[in-house]
């Protein structure tokens, strides 16, 4: 299936110029902390190649989108660049990084191109202006049509060389969209573009979740008139049942190894957790209460899950550790809270929360402390996934009765729509590493 071949691209290591002393002078950890002044040029063409303004101007536009989400740069106007960012400049003693101090950089980013028989060559530089160091350097090869993935990949190795940790801008996100007249499971990347419609089941399709090992997703859907839990791979398009108990599959997720899946069974005419290996067999039953437990999300050392149960009366999160059993309540305030989700660094659950007839999200400690609400007004906020390393949160919103998908920063700043307009889109989950 054309649509699903992998992206292969060649990346040569340019190698260091300057240790870890040297680029701490301009580290950075989240946003809030400090804000770097950055100046990204336009690629310029490598001698000898064929002038494409398309392909300097689609990559500044997604590699500027993708660190203005970040929260962690504060971009130098490109009204105000002097001589220097003309000049192709591949190398530190090549720069006049006298002329970027002027204008207040930290940091700078450079970078040509080459177009050969269809082939495009990009390559790219971050230098540390202060120390007048060479921080990082890569060369990608793709097709022409590889551009946006190549400023990706490229956003995911700034911030690995500046925090220490890569990005999530070049992996993916599924979810559900209605944009056929029926509920089904689509992919696209981070910001929105290349979009795939990856079922056809012509129902009701809900809940996916992407695998941790492989790229694989699973997802309900109706397609067999039972909501069965389906597996598939992306690339192949290969698809099976992995979970067709009588009654309910849902919620499926993947363990942080990905040999369970922790998914809602009512098998038994209740709604509770269990725990099944990756060819559908039971391993354990994680719950067994009158109340509904459904929307397991597990820590990433896999032996708790955080889960919503009306137990109590109103649906709150709950804990449930998956070897002793033992259930605790997590949230006490408001009285409809839904769909957690535990962060990969597993120092936070976020979730959504009923409050005057419109749901918001809020985040928590996993002790209970710290309920604090992060997103605010109109437009119900709900399904939150975090992105793999943490920083970012995707959601779905239907703010003006228009449903689609959101992501922003973990604290609740720099929401942004990336689904495309009255495509009706929910369910959203982020992948790992791609």
């Amino acid at each position: 299936m054309k649509y699903f071949k992998a992206f292969i691209v060649c990346i040569a290591l340019l190698g260091w110029f300057s240790n870890v002393a040297s680029a701490a002078r301009i580290e950075i950890s989240a946003p809030g902390e400090k804000t770097i002044p950055l100046a990204i040029t336009r690629l310029l063409p490598m001698p000898g190649t064929t002038v494409s303004s398309a392909v300097a101007v689609e990559f500044q536009q997604v590699l500027l989108s993708d660190l203005e989400l970040s929260g962690l740069f504060d971009m130098v106007d490109s009204a105000a660049f002097l001589s220097d960012a003309n000049k192709l400049g591949l190398r530190s003693n090549e720069i006049d990084f006298y002329q970027w101090r002027l204008l207040a950089t930290d940091a700078l980013i450079k970078g040509g191109y080459k177009i050969d028989s269809g082939r495009l060559t990009v390559e790219l530089r971050l230098f540390d202006v202060v120390t007048r160091r060479l921080l990082s350097g890569r060369r990608y090869v793709g097709k022409l049509t590889d551009v946006r993935k190549i400023a990706h990949k490229f956003a995911d190795q700034i911030m690995l060389s500046l925090t220490g940790e890569k990005g999530p801008f070049a992996t993916k996100i599924a979810y559900i969209s209605k944009r056929t007249g029926r509920k089904e499971l689509n992919l696209m990347d981070v910001d929105g573009h290349n979009s795939v419609r990856l079922t056809a089941h012509k129902t009701i399709v809900l809940n996916p979740d992407f695998s941790p090992t492989r790229k694989e997703l699973i997802f309900t859907s109706y397609r067999n008139g039972n909501p069965d839990l389906f597996r598939k791979e992306i690339y192949t398009g290969r698809e099976s049942r992995l979970s067709l108990k009588q009654g309910l599959n849902i919620g499926g997720r993947y363990s942080p190894d990905g040999r369970e899946v922790a998914l809602t069974l009512s098998k038994d005419k209740n709604s509770e957790l269990y725990l099944i290996g990756t060819d559908g067999t039971i391993h354990q039953r994680l719950t067994n209460h009158w109340g509904i437990d459904v929307d397991p999300s597990w820590n990433p050392e896999g032996d708790k899950i955080a889960f919503v149960s009306d137990r109590r009366g109103n649906p709150h999160i709950f804990i449930v550790d998956v070897h002793s059993l033992e259930v605790t309540r997590l949230t006490h305030a408001g009285k409809y809270n839904a769909t957690p989700a535990w962060s990969p660094k597993g120092d936070k659950i976020v979730y959504a929360r009923l409050d005057k007839g419109v749901f918001n999200l809020f985040t928590i400690r996993p002790d209970g402390s710290e309920d604090r609400q992060i997103t605010f007004g109109a437009g119900n906020k709900e399904h939150p996934r975090w992105s793999p390393d943490g920083r970012f949160l995707v959601y779905s919103n239907d703010l003006n009765k228009d449903k689609s998908i959101w992501i922003m920063r973990a604290d609740g700043t720099g929401g942004r729509r990336i689904s495309a307009a009255t495509a009706r889109d929910s369910h959203p989950a982020w992948s790992g590493r791609w």
